[in-house]
């Protein structure tokens, strides 16, 4: 087997933290952030998520039709849409359909706004139904690592309305398992802890591929050791609360 040692600091970094009303975003110095398409510069992401973004894009030829309306946002630009929002709809329509400054999943980088193009656009909700080219691009954003984070009928489990506009990049295999499952982030972080690293895993296939997922608990004010068989690909992600999401890719 073979250590690694994770960082105290590293539970809330990665893929898959959850950022939403209860646990908030520790917002670092940001390097990363390109454009999620070269037509609308302003609207940035990761550069991870951009890649494949980039790849499904190219896949139904979405920027044909599609337009990205807000990816990432400092706090301050959070606080300012807070604000406006509360002033020019209400207070009950802006905890609706905006989350709370530090408490935004734009301010990780990992979320976009996606509208279908026309003259006009919403800002706070953009038009993205689920006919056409945005019916296209959700029956493949799972593919590439894309969740619509806020659906229809899971508003008292996100604490947010339902965004058909608004998707997150948790990578691959996450997205497919939340979608087959049927589960939010939310759900899903209490899903994997079902599965303790070192124990029996949760066991997937994608594309001809066998991954592993597990929950590796954090170290309260220290350093978490990871334990992983020796020459085997993995990746992790800090859940944002308590520990680290462990995926480990067993081959085909």
């Amino acid at each position: 087997m073979e250590k690694y040692v994770l960082e105290d600091r590293r539970i809330h970094e990665g893929s898959l933290i959850l950022v939403n009303q209860d646990h908030g975003y520790r917002e670092p110095g940001r390097e990363d952030l390109v454009p999620a398409w070269e037509g609308v510069p302003r609207v940035q992401m990761e550069r991870r998520a951009v890649v494949l973004l980039t790849e499904l894009m190219q896949k139904i030829k979405g920027w044909e039709r599609i337009v990205p309306v807000s990816g990432w946002r400092s706090r301050k630009e959070q606080q300012a849409i807070w604000d406006d929002c509360l002033e020019e709809s209400g207070e009950e329509f802006t905890r609706k359909f905006v989350a709370l400054p530090g408490h935004s999943e734009h301010q990780t980088g990992l979320a976009i706004d996606l509208g279908r193009r026309q003259e006009e656009i919403d800002f706070i909700c953009p038009e993205f139904p689920y006919t056409g080219v945005c019916g296209v691009f959700r029956r493949y954003a799972a593919a590439y690592g894309f969740v619509e984070r806020y659906p229809a009928g899971k508003e008292a489990v996100t604490g947010i309305g339902h965004e058909p506009w608004h998707f997150r990049y948790v990578g691959v295999p996450h997205a497919h398992v939340m979608e087959n499952q049927g589960l939010t982030l939310e759900e899903y972080m209490d899903f994997v802890k079902d599965y303790p690293h070192g124990g029996k895993a949760y066991v997937t296939r994608v594309q001809g591929m066998e991954i592993a997922v597990s929950y590796l608990a954090g170290q309260q004010g220290g350093d978490t050791v990871l334990e992983i068989p020796g020459k085997t690909p993995w990746s992790v992600s800090g859940n944002n609360v308590d520990g680290f999401i462990v995926t480990v890719f067993r081959g085909r």
